[in-house]
């Protein structure tokens, strides 16, 4: 009877019983499992995340090497490749081989929109620091803003390691929402006018050359306005070069598919077993939380009124909610963009002007990191 009570004490049952925190994060996990099965919200984001804070918070006894905080334990190896910023710098490679900018050469002030977005990033930053955040904590969740995971947690590992998994979360949960978040703004911000506003399928044709110099180009002009940027930027331009060379179509076709859904996955999974929940469960959380959908939000907004005050000065005027899509969660932002337009009007297509906004706004966001890195270190 002595050994079986052992035994008792030493299982989740008995150990969940003391801190019922656990059984929160848990119902979380499963709650993220729901809607990337049943709902269909970012799947491949949301399924390996929900996952790994199922597994990241069942109560194990310290010491046994078997959480993510645990030195030599399997999930703290895992982790390695988040913490380093390894995971982020092999999915933008992946992005990059994924990514066609012929739209966005073709409409190059399209590009401003994807800047504009950008403005959730900085009034992120002062909220934080005015809610009390270190200046590095401030820049690693104003990062949200930019709707980039991989981007938000690799200038997290840099700045502030120990909010990786509230920083990611929030990152992830609130792409995952975009349904729900951006349509409602860009209903707000635009009339039913302005929503039927057709875009020309194309403004000018981009050569085969202009596509092989842009990623190199792209590369020289943003690593040396934000040389931090480079671990970043540089997979992403160097995958974008295999693919439009023509000449790596194996590699360029593995990176766009293997090599970046194995880090899809690592990443999801060991990010959501970060959360345990003695380290997750603070108050700095929630703040973080609803820092994020602020910042969200003002990305999003900032677009589409920067597309409106752009129609002031064009003669041919572009439909403001592709500002909307200035964000860098592809393709998910621009899906909506499309979705809110066609809803106006069915016979509007936006998806590949959106496509060329949400481009630059990946380009804008991994910059934007690559700055605050620069100043925060």
């Amino acid at each position: 009877m002595e050994l079986f009570s052992e035994f008792i004490k030493n299982t989740g049952y008995y150990l969940v019983a003391a801190d019922l925190r656990y059984l929160i994060m848990i119902t979380v996990g499963i709650l993220f499992c729901y809607l990337s099965i049943a709902k269909r919200y970012e799947p491949l984001l949301l399924l390996p995340i929900g996952f790994g804070v199922i597994i990241g918070n069942i109560p194990f006894f310290k010491g046994f090497g078997l959480g993510i905080y645990e030195d030599n334990s399997v999930l703290h190896y895992l982790y390695f490749g988040v913490t380093t910023g390894l995971y982020p710098s092999i999915v933008f490679l992946g992005l990059g081989a994924m990514t066609d900018f012929t739209s966005m050469l073709s409409r190059p002030k399209l590009m401003l929109l994807g800047a504009a977005a950008q403005m959730g990033i900085y009034f992120t930053l002062l909220s934080a620091l005015a809610l009390g955040f270190t200046p590095r904590e401030a820049g690693s969740i104003a990062i949200i803003g930019g709707a980039d995971g991989p981007t938000s947690i690799f200038l997290t590992a840099k700045l502030a390691p120990h909010l990786i998994g509230s920083v990611a979360i929030a990152a992830y949960s609130y792409m995952a929402l975009i349904p729900i978040i951006q349509p409602p703004i860009m209903r707000l911000l635009t009339t039913e006018k302005e929503r039927c506003i057709h875009m020309p399928e194309d403004d000018r044709v981009v050569s085969r050359k202009e596509l092989l110099f842009f990623p190199i180009v792209g590369t020289l002009l943003c690593c040396f306005l934000a040389p931090a940027s480079i671990p970043l930027l540089g997979p992403f331009f160097f995958g974008n070069l295999m693919k439009v060379s023509g000449v790596v179509d194996r590699l360029a076709k593995t990176a766009s598919s293997s090599i970046i859904d194995t880090a899809t996955i690592f990443l999801g999974f060991t990010v959501g077993a970060s959360t345990q929940a003695d380290y997750f469960l603070k108050p700095e959380s929630l703040k973080i939380f609803f820092l994020g959908a602020v910042a969200f939000s003002i990305a999003t907004a900032s677009g589409v009124t920067f597309a409106k005050i752009m129609n002031l000065f064009l003669e041919k005027k572009i439909n403001p909610l592709l500002g909307a899509a200035g964000v860098s969660a592809v393709p998910g932002s621009a899906r909506e963009v499309h979705l809110v337009g066609q809803k106006a009007d069915p016979s509007n297509y936006l998806l590949m002007h959106a496509m060329a906004c949400n481009a630059s706004g990946v380009i804008g966001s991994a910059i934007c990191a690559g700055i605050l890195w620069s100043f925060m270190m």
